[in-house]
């Protein structure tokens, strides 16, 4: 099974669960109403999911004149992945790390914490902005979005479902379960949305790190960001991310380690096997030169903001 049915799957599933607890929560109307709401969520989604995430997080976007470093190893990433010029953005953030989003790569962003600007070097800032980028190349992006908010959509109707109860008359288009489905959809569903958060986003995040590391053609930048990244996020608390939890696997790694029981459903592969991984694809097989021509960051002159 490819990664693209596997997500297309797995992306149904969701759907399918929102449904199930308009169901659980309202009988055949429920489910009928669920059904148009996740309809229009994911039209709604498909267009806006990406401004909407920027903005939970109080992103701003940059340019070569506010962060001429930054985004210009962005840029000269993009042209190296031959992708369109994405929207640069930087969020206030102490934790170190980045994500990208967007419909396409006609309409994709690109974002980083100050955190991570100001804690790695600019060949781990390259990396990990390759890795963002490859996001945007294979179209994970839309994908990873319109996920995070059906996942939230869903834990937000249980929850809606558990304060009212709902009716007890099915034949009214109620709730066939009463309380009990209203208990359950609110204890399960979240479960559920979570389990399948992680599944669609480490069947992406493997694939990812492999096809940026050959965008900027330095693995090694990426698994010394990874390894600096998952260190300072065990110590830094996001509390941005702690809020819309249901963003987290939007993320190159888990915001909520250290700050959240979140992390028990991590939407995100072993960081140890990411790194293993990338590490071996920087050892040219026996008989063979490493390989050469690979992107170079334009360091700073002197210690400084990137913008």
């Amino acid at each position: 099974m490819t990664s693209t049915l596997k997500t297309t799957i797995l992306l149904a599933a969701l759907t399918a669960l929102f449904m199930t607890v308009g169901f659980l929560l309202g009988g055949k109307t429920g489910l009928i109403v669920a059904f148009v709401v996740a309809l229009g969520m994911n039209l709604f989604s498909y267009w806006n999911s990406g401004d909407m995430v920027l903005s939970m997080y109080g992103a701003r976007e940059v340019d070569a004149y506010s962060a001429p470093e930054y985004y210009g190893i962005v840029a000269r990433l993009a042209e190296r992945a031959g992708l369109p010029m994405p929207r640069v953005f930087i969020i206030e953030n102490d934790q170190p790390n980045a994500f990208a989003t967007g419909r396409d790569p006609e309409h994709a962003a690109v974002a980083a914490t100050t955190g991570l600007l100001r804690m790695l070097s600019p060949e781990e800032v390259a990396g990990v902005m390759a890795h963002e980028l490859a996001h945007v190349k294979n179209r994970d992006t839309l994908i990873m979005t319109v996920t995070a908010t059906i996942a939230g959509a869903v834990s937000m109707l249980a929850n809606f479902g558990l304060f009212f109860g709902g009716s007890s008359n099915d034949e009214r288009g109620g709730n066939p379960l009463g309380m009990v489905g209203a208990i359950l959809a609110a204890v399960l569903a979240p479960i559920a949305a979570s389990l399948v958060q992680m599944a669609i986003s480490r069947t992406r995040e493997y694939e990812a790190d492999r096809i940026g590391a050959e965008i900027c053609g330095r693995p090694l930048w990426l698994a010394d960001a990874l390894t600096n990244i998952h260190n300072a996020a065990n110590h830094i608390p996001n509390y941005q991310a702690a809020a819309h939890p249901a963003t987290a696997h939007l993320f190159i790694a888990n915001p909520l380690s250290g700050a959240s029981l979140s992390n028990l459903f991590s939407t995100h592969p072993d960081m140890g096997e990411r790194v293993r991984r990338l590490r071996a694809m920087a050892v040219p097989p026996a008989g063979h030169a490493q390989p050469r021509g690979g992107f170079m960051p334009q360091r700073r002159n002197r210690p400084g903001p990137w913008g």
